[in-house]
């Protein structure tokens, strides 16, 4: 065994290999980024080597830095984890003629399933069943059109060399495919430096169900079951979960012996994940190999027991694998969420932005148990323009299924993370949709539950209004209703008035406008009465600022709840679920003025403009695109929100632009 590992990645996965080796006994080194000089990853390590600037393409994959970085540190192995160089088959070649070990698949087999296009091939002449569709070199757009047609839609274009829901398009209807074929084509040359694509028939209510194979250098090669990864976003996956519902072991073998030929068909060596689309009827075919740990690792782990970054240490130290295909069993049941930094309800955008507030349930890190937390950022850290938004991996292992997923609900609604948008309460509106509790599974699931899935915005409940009022109280120093907490009329800036009676209305902004908290205080007792609502008894009391530990009695009920101020924003956190208010301070709202940004589209995020689609004087109509714009690696187009004239456009193809900076000037049309 090597006794120093250099982890060429980042975030989450450098942080995971880091545990492993550390428990293993091997030293470890780590790679950064100007912009992640003070990461988590850094501090996990050993030792860090800096290797240049913050865009990926200036340090995570400059081959050449990361093996002087291991030269200088006397690294034998390199850990690729996952994204980056780990499915380069090149950093590989390298990799061995620098005299290290590679810890993944040979360069050879790399190549062989790099390219969809070529795997596919291959896979056929290993009778692995494929989805009917054209796999070949050929890539010009009315070519490509007319495979499309004799395929038969729906199609799906995907990028050849792509992963990670980067380069996809569902195509329904032809006069769809010319400008679906060229947004994927530009989405796969910015993620992986080709362009080529691949088209298939798309299969209605497909599952996605992967298998982890494992192999090593003495010719073994075992399968550690299923994982069925089919909810998704935007071809992006978000729950994965193993063992798969339903999956007879009949089925299981069957899927579990075609990814072991597909391994053995390119001479394959260590972890890797060959993925199938499954229809209802039990057919499966193969879609692609991925090369590499996958991220959702975890849940195979928690079924199997085996940590699989061992296994890939050993392996390529040239062990052999710790165990056979009939010592391998399936333990329980185990799912994985995914949290992200970003917007579901605005087609789940990126968000940007520092981790104000980042807490969690009781966990274990990096290792099974029945909560686990795998995460790259702390409490503190920014969540930047320059990589995945991911900020940690919720997994949790249950004796079944249902289980599992109760399991996973409160520990969602357990989770405190303020400073940037983030999909937790979408993630608990999914674990507790009908569809999903049932298993009843395919890649549109979150397509066919919308209207669950992202319901309408409701005014916040009473209680909600309550603990922020209580929060804002007890920040500005007023003493608790029961005259506790040793406040005297001197040191409070709470408005004291002689008789002891004090009046003041809150104004408190909810996703459905402006609420109106009138409180009042007369001697020693306390009244709250929300917009129209009739006056109620109310206690409260509150310990702490940051965040405010609030529980208040209002009327008949009790609620308790923690919340987190920044400035005006108040994140009100009770009964599993976050809400987030604004507090419409008039002193702050006169000294801001009143600015009318009327009429102007500003960028969602920092990002790069690739394409305009409009120029001044062109009159538009709602919806109709304005601008594509480039951020962490995926396509966002701006859409008009109205009919309007575009009076003027600030910036072109090519431009770097700010979060919030006006993109478009668009004059709305008057109606009659």
């Amino acid at each position: 065994m090597f006794d120093t590992l250099l982890i060429a990645n980042r975030g989450e996965i450098a942080c995971r290999i880091a545990a492993t080796a550390r428990r293993m006994g091997i030293r470890t080194v780590a790679v950064y980024s100007d912009a992640d000089a003070d990461a988590r990853h850094v501090q996990a390590c050993d030792r860090a080597v800096h290797i240049g600037g913050s865009e990926p393409a200036a340090s995570y994959l400059r081959a050449d830095a990361i093996l002087e970085a291991a030269r200088r540190t006397g690294a034998q192995a390199i850990h690729p984890g996952y994204g980056f160089l780990s499915e380069n088959a090149g950093f590989a070649r390298a990799c061995a003629d620098a005299g290290l070990v590679f810890v993944g698949p040979p360069a050879d087999a790399i190549a062989a399933m790099g390219s969809k296009s070529a795997a596919k091939t291959l896979m056929s002449g290993a009778d692995v069943p494929l989805v009917p569709g054209y796999h070949g070199e050929r890539q010009e757009a009315d070519f490509l059109q007319d495979q499309a047609r004799a395929i038969g839609y729906p199609v799906l274009i995907k990028a050849s060399a792509g992963g990670g829901g980067k380069g996809m398009r569902i195509v329904h209807a032809d006069a769809e495919f010319p400008a679906a074929l060229a947004s994927c084509q530009r989405e796969a040359a910015s993620s992986f430096g080709n362009a080529q694509v691949l088209i298939e028939r798309y299969l209605l209510k497909p599952r996605h169900i992967e298998i982890q194979v494992f192999a090593d250098t003495r010719g073994q090669c075992v399968y550690l079951f299923e994982r069925d990864c089919s909810v998704q976003r935007r071809h992006q996956k978000v729950i994965e979960e193993a063992p798969a519902p339903g999956m007879t072991p009949e089925r299981r073998e069957a899927m579990g012996r075609a990814a072991v030929a597909a391994a053995q068909a390119v001479g394959y060596v260590g972890a890797g994940t060959v993925e199938f689309i499954a229809e209802p009827d039990g057919r499966f075919y193969f879609m692609e190999m991925n090369t590499r740990l996958q991220v959702e690792h975890p849940v195979t782990e928690a079924i199997t027991g085996q940590d699989l970054v061992e296994w890939q240490l050993r392996v390529a130290a040239g062990q052999p694998l710790p165990l056979r295909q009939d010592q391998l069993r399936i333990q329980g049941h185990a799912i994985e969420a995914r949290i992200y930094a970003e917007n579901p309800d605005k087609d789940f955008l990126p968000s940007i932005g520092r981790l104000d507030a980042l807490q969690w349930p009781p966990h274990v890190i990096f290792q099974t148990g029945p909560v686990r937390v795998d995460g790259g950022v702390r409490e503190g850290d920014m969540i930047s323009p320059h990589y995945d938004p991911m900020i940690a991996k919720l997994i949790v292992h249950g004796q079944d299924r249902e289980q599992a997923r109760q399991r996973m609900l409160r520990a969602l609604g357990a989770v405190r993370c303020t400073g940037v948008q983030t999909n937790i309460a979408f993630l608990g509106r999914l674990m507790d949709d009908p569809a999903f509790a049932a298993a009843d599974l395919d890649t549109g699931l979150i397509e066919r539950e919308h209207d669950r899935l992202f319901p309408a915005p409701r005014a916040s409940e009473d209680g909600t209004l309550a603990l922020a009022a209580a929060a804002l109280l007890h920040h500005d120093g007023l003493a608790r209703p029961d005259g506790a907490g040793g406040a005297g009329p001197w040191q409070q800036a709470d408005g004291w008035r002689v008789g002891g009676r004090y009046e003041r209305t809150l104004t408190l902004k909810d996703a459905c406008g402006e609420r109106a908290v009138r409180l009042r205080r007369d001697g020693g007792d306390w009244t709250l009465a929300v917009d129209e609502h009739p006056a109620q008894a109310f206690r409260w009391q509150a310990e702490g600022r940051h965040p405010a530990r609030v529980r208040i009695r209002l009327g008949d009920a009790e609620a308790r709840g923690d919340v987190h101020r920044d400035g005006a924003r108040l994140d009100v956190f009770a009964d599993g679920r976050r809400q987030t208010l604004e507090w419409r301070d008039p002193l702050a709202l006169a000294a801001a003025g009143a600015a009318d940004e009327a009429g102007g589209l500003t960028a969602p995020m920092p990002g790069k403009i690739l394409s305009v689609l409009v120029a001044p004087g062109e009159a538009v109509t709602r919806g109709a695109p304005l601008i594509v714009m480039e951020a962490m690696k995926m396509e966002h187009t701006i859409e008009a929100p109205h009919d309007g004239t575009v009076k003027e456009v600030f910036y072109a193809v090519g431009d770097q632009v700010t979060e919030g900076v006006t993109l478009i000037d668009l004059e709305a049309t008057e109606t009659a």
